[in-house]
């Protein structure tokens, strides 16, 4: 059975159980600060089990994108080393919301296994709560008992917490789970040892494919259980695993999930990929088989990160996400020999394959493509560059064990893989102090912890029920009660309040925008309200302290210049949108947008720079529209068919609901919940003030508006004063700067002349200093050039003979510079090397360079090394 049908008998199954079938959510979470990534298939459901929100159903199911690379859930460093570990997988799952329950779900998923996919019922084993004492939690006698009615009781095992008992986090919904275990041995495997015993053991063939939670409580600060109000069940199944089961094979690897990438790599590298079934694979043979399981793997979660809107970055997820790439680059690297990027080659593969579930990737293909090409060339450069930063680590190391700490710089400031590092160390007859380089990173991922350390009281409930509302679109100000409040403490920010109202006018950091900053204020203090954000559907106001009276009435004051700017920035994003479709073309999409009260910066889709003319072009038909006073056309609750059957446009990896509000100024038409202008006019002007790269085929503009624009204006027209000051107050500024120019370009042509005349001169002197070392032409001397003159010289000095090692110094405004010209001949015979030999004695100037084995040059900061460097040359051809 392929994959593909697979997952349609699992969906259609649950949607004949009265289940309605909703997509996956993107896999990068921009809506839950407590989460990076999707990390489990409940991830985007915590709203209702918290009760926060109500669901459009009571019974749900789907297939959910995954990612499990930090945090509690991390299986990365053990993706590819096994058959079933993974970075990005998929969850099948079905939903009950206070609907059905154990007596529902257990004989479900015991029909579809055994009567839909017909698994064979002896290799099937099954796991229950066996309680917990000390947190007065019971034998889970319930799911045991439905049990017995389809399994005999030696094939019932009792989990402890840690195997049967699911928890979100530290606090949130939990409880017990009966877990459904499948055993893919051989018979005679299974004969030899019962497969009741590998269970939970971390056997490659005896697997997890499916887990009931039965959400019954929630976790509090403290520990303490509280019985949940509503009774829910979370069902979760790894469909990777599952295909292995269904397919017969015994590796994930094995399945038509990884084969068509697996096939692609194949014929990339001219390597050969071993299935599972071979048992005896050489050492070698080995390296090869992990290397293509971890880029097989880790390319389909690259892939839907970036289709998604996460594009690698330096931070946060984004450096999650360029970690997995540079991870599966060095495996090619290392042990498939790729040289030059090949993985982006896999999209096309992963978009063909899956681009049916998950139109994403369809949609995104050309992008993802480009932006993974881009980062793989950029750290293929980054290892050509660590390598030769290694020489100089080695040269530096005097024993035949490199210190620790500098690997893990090699690591940490360059990127540069450690095991990387040890190999090419063990190829050379040296070792690694690896205990030094696990000291050094664990100080860094102890400071790490510490600085993101956080701590959060349980809610204390001042109001009971869902009562909250956001009436922030009409209302500046409003009066409120709050309806909940706790205290968060963290390293970074101390101690905060979460302050939840019953009908806030606040704004939450959402859609790019900023969260709105304000006041509460009651008849006798003022609390300050310094952000504004949204978690789990609740809208949290943080504050440095708490209402004396956290009972009183207050009014909401949202803070009326900053919303102000923030939405002329917010309106100006949209106008400019659709500025970049009109102009660039329609392949223009948004790819991340920031919106303050102080600028905006809009990232979007387009492969070359934004040229000078277009980005004028932009500027003029966003200041059209604000000329033409166009007023906002708000739609709310509107369905969101119809919003983009009438031309709304929706952006790829955000959560839309089944009904939207949509955003009309004019042809410009967004799905957007931030908070905008009344009329265009109140922008008042539109400027762009940076124009840039963000990655391959995303391009990132700057740009400001109102007030922002008048200061703009002032300082240009204030340097345009200091320029004309500058230049005697000319009638023509422009013409007396070009007039500078001219006359700079003809000094310059004058001194470079004079200089080469200087060389030549030196070389008639200098010919008299060269002294013979072992049949060598030897000389290093400074020389009062700059570095041009140098390598004049240089040059000229060459043709005095075949067999020249030349050293110059230079210090031209004091910046050091070493050149050294070897004749070719000798390079040769004598195995000599200019790069070589500048990098050495660079280190004397504190600085370094490169170049050809015949000529290159190395910078320094340090002039006042040069007689040492230049006293150090002659060892290089004694």
């Amino acid at each position: 059975m392929k994959s593909q049908d697979i997952r349609k008998a699992y969906l259609q199954f649950f949607e004949s159980k009265g289940h309605l079938i909703v997509p996956s959510a993107p896999i990068v979470l921009k809506d839950d600060p407590t989460l990076m990534f999707n990390n489990s298939g409940m991830a985007q459901f915590k709203e209702y089990f918290l009760g926060n929100a109500t669901p459009k159903s009571n019974r749900i199911t789907d297939t959910q994108k995954c990612l499990r690379v930090s945090g509690k859930h991390n299986d990365l460093e053990d993706v590819g080393f096994d058959t079933y570990h993974h970075t990005m997988f998929e969850m099948l799952g079905n939903w009950s919301f206070g609907d059905y329950f154990k007596k529902e779900a257990i004989p479900w998923a015991w029909e579809f296994l055994t009567e839909v996919l017909k698994l064979d019922k002896d290799r099937l084993y099954v796991s229950v709560f066996e309680g917990n004492e000390a947190e007065n939690v019971p034998f889970d006698q319930d799911a045991f008992d439905i049990w017995k009615q389809f399994v005999s009781e030696d094939r019932i095992i009792l989990g402890n917490k840690k195997d049967n008992f699911w928890e979100m986090g530290d606090q949130g919904p939990c409880g017990p789970c009966s877990e459904i275990h499948i055993d893919l041995r051989t018979d005679a495997e299974r004969t030899e040892v019962s497969g009741f015993s590998l269970v939970n053991a971390d056997h490659p063939q005896v697997v997890e494919i499916w887990n009931n939670v039965f959400m019954e409580f929630n976790r509090k600060a403290d520990g303490s259980l509280e019985k949940l109000p509503a009774q829910h069940v979370d069902t979760g199944m790894g469909f990777e695993r599952l295909c292995m089961a269904m397919q017969g094979v015994t590796s994930n690897y094995d399945t038509d999930v990884f084969t068509p990438l697996i096939e692609k790599v194949e014929q990339i590298t001219g390597l050969k990929y071993t299935s599972n079934e071979i048992k005896t694979v050489s050492e070698e043979q080995n390296k090869t088989n992990i290397a293509i399981r971890v880029i097989v793997d880790h390319v389909r979660a690259v892939a839907f990160a970036i289709a998604d809107g996460q594009l690698p970055s330096n931070t946060g997820a984004g450096y999650v996400i360029r970690r997995i790439l540079r991870r599966a680059i060095r495996y090619g690297f290392t042990f498939l020999n790729t040289k030059e990027p090949f993985i982006f080659e896999l999209v096309a593969v992963l978009a063909d394959q899956m681009g049916e579930f998950f139109p994403e990737i369809k949609k995104q293909q050309t992008l993802v493509t480009n932006v993974i090409r881009e980062e793989e060339a950029s750290f293929l450069r980054t290892l050509d560059q660590g390598l030769q930063l290694l020489d100089k680590v080695i040269a530096e190391t005097s024993s035949k064990e490199v210190n620790g700490a500098k690997a893990f710089e090699l690591y940490d400031t360059f990127g540069f893989p450690i095991d990387l590092t040890a190999l090419i160390l063990r190829e050379r007859g040296y070792s690694l102090d690896e205990a030094g380089f696990d000291k050094s990173m664990q100080e860094q991922k102890s400071r790490s912890r510490a600085a993101s350390e956080v701590s959060t009281d349980d809610w204390k409930i001042l109001v009971d029920g869902n009562v909250e509302s956001f009436v922030g679109y009409d209302q500046l100000e409003n009066e409120v009660k709050i309806t909940r409040i706790r205290k968060v403490d963290s390293k970074k920010d101390g101690v905060m309040y979460q302050i939840v109202l019953d009908a806030t006018p606040f704004y939450p950091e959402g859609g790019g925008q900023v969260g709105d900053k304000g006041t509460l204020v009651s008849a006798n203090e003022t609390i300050e309200i310094i952000d504004t954000k949204k978690e789990n559907n609740l809208i949290l106001h943080f504050a440095k302290k708490l209402p004396e009276n956290v009972n009183a009435s207050f009014v909401a004051k949202v803070n009326i210049d900053l919303r102000s700017l923030s939405s002329k920035n917010h309106s100006a994003t949209h106008l400019m949108h659709l500025a970049l479709r009109t102009i660039l073309g329609t392949h223009v999409e948004q790819k991340g947008s920031l919106v303050n009260p102080n600028y905006l910066r809009f990232d979007f889709s387009h492969f070359s720079k934004v040229t000078d003319e277009e980005i004028q072009q932009v500027e003029d038909f966003v200041n059209a529209r604000i000329q033409e006073q166009l007023p906002l056309i708000e739609r709310r609750n509107i369905p969101i068919q119809q919003a983009l059957d009438e031309g709304a446009m929706a952006l790829f990896g955000e959560k839309y609901g089944d009904n939207v509000r949509a955003i009309k100024f004019g042809n410009s038409m967004e799905l957007c919940g931030g908070i905008h202008v009344k009329n265009t006019a109140d922008i008042w002007h539109f400027k762009i003030v940076s124009e840039g790269a963000v990655a391959a085929g995303i391009r990132r503009i700057e740009a400001i508006t109102g007030d922002a624009v008048k200061k703009f204006f002032a300082s240009q027209e204030a340097l345009l004063g200091e320029i004309k000051a500058t230049l005697k107050n000319p009638q023509d500024a422009v013409k007396a700067v070009v007039s500078l120019q001219d006359e700079n370009a003809k000094l310059k042509k004058q001194v470079e002349a004079l200089l080469k005349d200087k060389a030549k001169n030196m070389k008639a002197e200098l010919a008299q200093e060269i002294q013979e070392l072992n049949g060598i032409q030897f000389l290093a001397k400074q020389v009062d050039l700059n570095p041009e003159g140098a390598k004049d010289l240089a040059y000229e000095l060459g043709t005095l003979g075949t067999n020249l090692f030349l050293v110059l110094a230079t210090a031209d405004e004091g910046k050091p510079m070493l050149t050294c010209y070897i004749s070719k001949e000798l390079v040769a015979e004598k195995s000599l090397n200019a790069g070589q030999v500048v990098r050495e004695l660079g280190k004397f100037i504190q600085g370094g360079g490169g170049g050809q084995p015949f000529f290159a040059t190395a910078g320094g900061k340090n002039a006042g090394g040069i007689p040492d460097a230049l006293t150090n040359a002659i060892e290089f051809v004694k």
